[in-house]
């Protein structure tokens, strides 16, 4: 896919048990409904013409597609992991896209959030949308979180 035929983005977050991180990780991803796509990692920004939906549509398996996404994964069990994603827009449309990871969802969130207006103040934008997706989890043996935006 060229990335200027990209008209939707969406919001997913996912959090998994597993017996190594990696699968853990996988876990989370599949959790998250884009296990099974090859994910190529952009960085933060989302154009104005991509309109942002709620859910992502059932895209091939397989199929390459552009995420901002934001893990972490631990084998200590008991501790605790989070991982968020921030998505602010300006009134046309332009977005800024943060990633956060932490000890609690809350702690990602706000971190995600703060980074996202921070941006927006060194543009010089107003910032007139604000969405978060975000996950927790509580590692039994090997955890992991992901949260993310994908392009389609």
């Amino acid at each position: 896919m060229i990335p200027n035929e990209i008209r939707k983005a969406c919001l997913v977050a996912g959090a998994a048990e597993g017996t190594s991180e990696l699968n853990a990780f996988d876990g989370a991803l599949l959790s998250a409904g884009i296990g099974d796509l090859n994910l190529v990692r952009v960085t933060s920004i989302i154009p104005p013409h991509v309109e942002l939906v709620e859910a992502p549509p059932q895209l091939p398996k397989g199929a390459f597609a552009l995420v901002v996404y934001s893990s972490r994964t631990s084998s200590v069990p008991g501790e605790t992991l989070a991982a968020a994603v921030a998505v602010g827009r300006a009134p046309d449309g332009f977005g800024v896209i943060m990633e956060a990871q932490g000890d609690s969802q809350a702690q990602a969130v706000m971190e995600a959030r703060a980074k996202v207006e921070e941006a927006f103040r060194m543009r010089g934008l107003e910032l007139a949308d604000l969405r978060v997706a975000a996950a927790e989890h509580r590692v039994d043996r090997c955890g992991g979180v992901v949260a993310a935006c994908l392009f389609f």
